[in-house]
């Protein structure tokens, strides 16, 4: 398994807590706070591309 530094998890009041990770490897995790064993797993550039969309307001529809 790989050594997934995680970032400290970004909660909203009264919604679950997600956290971000990145490894040695290029790879970028995404995690429930407290579920760090059941994540998703892409590159580094995927997770990169995600949060620069999501600061853009593509995901501004799902709010």
């Amino acid at each position: 398994m790989a050594d997934i530094t995680w970032e400290a998890p970004f909660c909203g009041e009264g919604n679950s807590c997600f956290r971000l990770g990145t490894d040695a490897d290029g790879n970028g995790y995404i995690s429930i706070a407290g579920q760090e064993d059941h994540h998703l797993t892409d590159s580094l550039e995927a997770l990169r591309t995600l949060i620069t969309d999501i600061k853009a307001g593509k995901a501004d529809h799902l709010l």
